[in-house]
């Protein structure tokens, strides 16, 4: 869980980054743009030379600002919004975790996530749009369905400990 935690440091997603991170508008605009902005930010090299590594860096400087940008989330009603606290959970809170879904099937998820970053570095080396699209959609599914586990344990976890739920304002 080590790495988790770092890249939660590197975001400073405390409380109350994780409530902005959770808000529905912050988790899905970073989901819709953290996989296509990166991949026209490296695309963009044909186009624009050099300049894609400004392009690039705006992109990760969108995607670093993005859990700061909105305001806390006020409940935990939304699909993202439960996910994100999940994704918290499964951070946190790994003994309970453990016991509440399978934490095999949520890395094995998460395994999916990063093998379609193969043919998606592949297409993107070698301008290939299959492969960088196959690449992606893998990517994406992986992460949903990583995403489905999270909304599962977090809730799960609202019903076996309440004391542990989001509460606005708290």
């Amino acid at each position: 869980m080590a790495i988790e935690k770092h890249v939660a440091g590197f975001f400073r997603l405390d409380d109350q980054g994780w409530a902005r991170h959770a808000n529905p508008w912050s988790g899905w605009s970073r989901f819709a743009t953290g996989m296509v902005l990166p991949i026209l930010a490296i695309w963009s090299r044909v186009w624009i030379g050099w300049w894609a590594a400004l392009a690039f860096a705006a992109v990760a400087l969108w995607l670093w600002l993005n859990p700061r940008l909105f305001p806390p989330v006020d409940h935990d009603r939304g699909w993202m919004s439960r996910g994100v606290f999940g994704e918290r959970a499964f951070i946190e809170h790994r003994q309970i975790a453990t016991g509440l879904i399978s934490v095999r099937r949520a890395n094995l998820f998460n395994l999916v996530a990063a093998f379609g970053l193969i043919p998606l570095a592949y297409g993107l080396w070698v301008l290939d749009p299959v492969a960088t699209i196959l690449g992606a959609s893998i990517s994406i599914a992986g992460k949903m369905l990583f995403m489905g586990e999270m909304v599962a344990l977090y809730d799960r976890m609202k019903a076996a400990h309440p004391e542990l739920a989001y509460r606005a304002g708290a």
